[in-house]
């Protein structure tokens, strides 16, 4: 296996989280953030009172030129550098907070605990984040807890399950998730870049104190994906969101090459939010 980026392959490792800059030309951020804002646009005010804390939570299948995105060769090609081959998306959201929106909830991505792939180094799931302005902590910037996809945290224990209807409201900014950490850490981005993470790694994002919207939009993809045990496989398969029977055929056919396919028979690994502790076995 030829792994020309070294460094930022042992940081995604260890750190959970690395950043891949100018993978996003320009002329596609401002084509990205046309089809986000029309989305955007049309969603509800109830729809914006459920999703209080997140902003949004719009499927990327919603609009087919997001396709271009899912299946960017650029991005793909960065992941192949950093030693991760057969790379296959699953799902992904506009997750955009407005103006003066709440702080979004520590939590993680992964939802097969019970597997005994979750506590490898391995990652079987990368989120993608690409941010569709340049982020501070003042607008809502990204902030991580670096090693705690690898590493019991005193945080894994007090959370509740992710996107529950308390948190995702942000009815009570009292609690645990919304709060500040002392091992936490900014990740502050530009336009254009790309952060990658394990999908296991604890993450949040501040508070949007800025007078303009922040968006990203965010994919998850399994790396090495036929090497993973079918168990994840299939269950993974499951989870992929079906296409509107009216996209047109081109975009149909970039989604469906980087699309997770699995053909076997053997039943799906359970989906479990409920982080185990390995140690205490």
């Amino acid at each position: 296996m030829t792994i020309a980026d070294s460094r930022r392959r042992e940081q995604l490792l260890e750190e959970g989280y690395c950043i891949i800059p100018d993978v996003v030309p320009s002329e596609m951020l401002a084509e990205l953030r046309q089809v986000t804002d029309g989305l955007l646009a049309g969603m509800s005010a109830d729809e914006a009172r459920i999703q209080r804390s997140t902003g949004s939570m719009i499927p990327v299948v919603r609009d087919h030129r997001l396709s271009r995105l899912i299946a960017h060769e650029p991005a793909l090609r960065s992941l192949a550098n950093m030693g991760f081959h057969d790379v296959r998306f699953q799902s992904g959201y506009i997750i955009s907070k407005p103006p003066q929106g709440p702080a979004l909830f520590w939590h993680y991505d992964w939802g097969f605990w019970k597997h005994s792939l979750s506590y490898e180094k391995f990652p079987a799931q990368l989120f993608l984040m690409y941010y569709l302005t340049d982020t501070t902590r003042e607008n809502g910037c990204l902030r991580v807890i670096p090693r705690t996809h690898l590493e019991e945290n005193p945080l894994h224990d007090k959370l509740h399950h992710a996107h529950t209807a308390e948190l995702t409201k942000a009815t009570n900014l009292n609690l645990i998730e919304f709060q500040s950490r002392p091992d936490e850490i900014d990740v502050k981005v530009k336009a254009g870049d790309v952060v990658v993470g394990d999908s296991r790694v604890l993450h949040a994002a501040h508070a949007n104190n800025s007078a303009a919207r922040r968006t990203v939009i965010t994919l998850w993809y399994h790396p090495n994906f036929s090497e993973l045990p079918e168990d994840l496989q299939a269950a993974f398969v499951s989870r992929c969101d079906p296409l509107p029977d009216d996209w047109p055929d081109d975009a149909r056919q970039r989604y469906e090459s980087v699309l997770i396919r699995y053909s076997g028979s053997v039943s799906p690994a359970e989906f479990s939010r409920a982080r185990l502790n390995p140690s205490a076995s």
